[in-house]
C-alpha cells in the first residue's frame, strides 16, 4: 500500500510539472535584437536643371548709360552629374553619408539691352559654361518599408566650387565684344533630398533620388574688351548670383553588413 501511494504521489507531481513547463514556454518573452548599424558605399549619376537668380556686371556702372534691361535674364542647359560617397545606417530609420559630386559643364546664354541715349542703343549676347565640385554631409530619414520600397527624405550642408569658363560678351550691332578668363569660387552649399530606395538584395539598394541644391554664387575673371581703345577696361568679373538646381539621380547603395 505504501509503495502504491508513493508511486501515485510521484505521478501527480510529474503531471503538475508538465503544464508548468508548457506555461513557461508560452509566456517566455521574445527578445528582438536591436537593429545593427551598417556602413555602406554609394555611387550615382544624374542630370542637373539649373537656375540663375541674377547676373551682375560693373559695365552697367558706366555713367553714359541712360537705361538697360534684359531680353533674356539668362539660363543654363542641363548637364550630367556623377557622384559617390560613404555612409552609415544607424537604425531602421536614420542614416547619413558624405558625398563628393562633379557636375559637368552647363551652357549659359543671356541677352541684355543698353541705351546710351541719342539713338545709341544695342544688345549684348552673353555666353559661358559653368561646372562645379560639390561636397555635402547628408542626413536622411527612411519612412518605412513597403515591400521592397523605402521612401526617404533628407538634407545636406557643405561647399561648392563653382567655375565659370569660356565667357564671351558679343555686341553684334556695334561689331564689338569682350571676353573673360575662367575663375572658380568656393561657396557654402545646402540641399534638400527626397527619393525612393528599392531593395534589390539584402545588401544592395537601387536609389531613385531628387535634390534641390543651392550652390551660392560664381564669377568670371576680369572682363576685357576686344578693342582696348573703344573701351579700355578690364572690368571686374561678371557675377552669377543665387545659383540653384533641381537634380534627378539614379544610384546604388551597397551595405557591408
Amino acid at each position: 500500500m505504501r509503495k502504491f501511494l508513493t508511486a501515485l504521489a510521484a505521478l501527480m507531481a510529474g503531471g503538475m510539472s508538465v503544464p508548468a513547463m508548457a506555461a513557461d514556454l508560452v509566456e517566455q518573452p521574445v527578445v528582438v535584437a536591436p537593429a545593427i548599424g551598417a556602413w555602406y558605399i554609394r555611387g550615382y549619376l544624374g542630370m542637373t536643371n539649373q537656375r540663375l537668380g541674377e547676373l551682375r556686371s560693373d559695365l552697367y556702372n558706366d555713367p553714359t548709360i541712360v537705361a538697360y534691361g534684359w531680353h533674356d535674364k539668362g539660363g543654363f542647359s542641363s548637364s550630367p552629374l556623377f557622384g559617390g560617397g560613404i555612409g552609415y545606417q544607424y537604425n531602421d530609420w536614420v542614416r547619413g553619408d558624405v558625398t563628393l559630386e562633379y557636375r559637368g559643364a552647363a551652357d549659359f546664354n543671356a541677352l541684355d539691352w543698353v541705351d546710351h541715349g541719342g539713338g545709341n542703343a544695342y544688345t549684348n549676347e552673353f555666353h559661358a559654361k559653368k561646372s562645379e565640385w560639390l561636397f555635402l554631409a547628408n542626413g536622411y530619414v527612411d519612412l518605412g518599408e513597403f515591400g521592397p520600397f523605402v521612401p526617404y527624405v533628407g538634407a545636406g550642408i557643405g561647399t561648392s566650387r563653382n567655375t565659370i569658363s569660356q565667357f564671351r560678351d558679343v555686341n553684334v550691332m556695334n561689331r564689338g565684344g569682350a571676353w573673360a578668363d575662367s575663375d572658380a569660387q568656393w561657396n557654402f552649399a545646402w540641399a534638400l533630398h527626397a527619393g525612393l530606395g528599392i531593395k534589390a538584395t539584402d545588401r544592395m539598394t537601387i536609389d531613385l533620388g531628387y535634390s534641390f541644391v543651392n550652390l551660392g554664387n560664381a564669377r568670371t575673371g576680369p572682363e576685357i574688351n576686344y578693342d582696348p581703345v573703344a573701351n579700355p577696361g578690364p572690368y571686374d568679373g561678371v557675377q552669377f548670383h543665387r545659383l540653384t538646381s533641381h537634380d534627378l539621380k539614379l544610384g546604388i547603395r551597397y551595405a557591408f553588413n
